[in-house]
């Protein structure tokens, strides 16, 4: 069977988006076909599928990781979503899309779009390692598990390519790790391993993740902006005097086309 694909990203972390209002393509996207889809030498390339689907109540993001195990929510992915409902599907900003985290709201301001990303759950602290180096680490839900480990350098967590070492206990299912470095008031850089995809270039629910440590770690008050660098790019998160992590960040479309992996 082939089906239409469009290929987009948010700070250059990437993601297949399939069409499937009617959910003619559920069926088959097993774990064998996202992983598929997603590799980058015999696929399109992507490190996540977000599969739309059209619900009586509206969009559903059903979000694939690259490894093909699903997630219960990403950052970067539902500004892509939302990118290619606007553009796509015709629909309106605010838009109301629903996830496996609850309903999220999009807005935009010209090419830069805003997730309301619902409130953080702040847990206790954690550790992380990678190889012989270890780092303590604060544990932050965003709907998926985190563990941000402030570092003097971000070169001090390697190539990344193996997922670093965490606690099971805590993170039964896998957690995704941010390094932090700060670059000055209100303005970090950090490197991500998401579970499922590896290092990626971006993600959206770990700076969210980032901001909200950082903020903690600086006792700032509520309502404070703070710029998040990535090696794709630039997010700028705000954690609100009501409880709400506001993330604004491009998202791009740049392919669609049909497939049949």
């Amino acid at each position: 069977m082939s089906y239409p694909f469009l290929k987009g990203h948010g700070t250059e972390n990437d993601f297949v988006v399939l069409p499937d209002p009617d959910e003619s393509v559920h069926g088959d996207l097993d774990p064998d076909r996202v992983r598929a889809l997603c590799d980058r030498r015999s696929g399109i390339g992507a490190d996540g599928v977000l599969r739309a689907v059209r619900r009586d109540d509206g969009w559903f993001m059903d979000y694939r990781n690259a490894d093909g195990s699903i997630s219960e929510m990403c950052g970067n992915g539902i500004r892509v979503f939302a990118r290619y409902l606007h553009e796509r599907q015709g629909e309106d900003f605010p838009m109301r899309i629903q996830t496996r985290d609850g309903v999220k709201v999009l807005t935009n301001d010209g090419d830069q779009l805003t997730a309301d990303m619902g409130a953080p759950v702040v847990l206790g602290a954690t550790e992380v390692s990678v190889g012989h180096l270890s780092w303590a680490a604060r544990h932050v839900s965003m709907g998926n598990p985190h563990a941000v480990a402030f570092v003097d350098d971000l070169a001090d967590a390697g190539s990344l390519l193996e997922a670093p070492g965490h606690d099971p206990a805590v993170y039964p299912e896998g957690v995704n790790v941010e390094f932090v470095v700060r670059r000055g008031t209100h303005h970090v850089a950090m490197r991500v391993h998401e579970r499922g995809a590896g290092e990626t270039r971006s993600c959206g629910t770990g700076a969210c993740a980032v901001a909200v440590a950082t903020a903690l770690a600086d006792d700032a008050p509520r309502g404070t902006t703070y710029r998040v660098d990535v090696p794709g790019g630039t997010l700028h998160v705000v954690w609100t005097d009501d409880d709400r992590v506001l993330m604004t960040g491009p998202a791009e479309l740049v392919a669609e086309g049909t497939t049949d992996l």
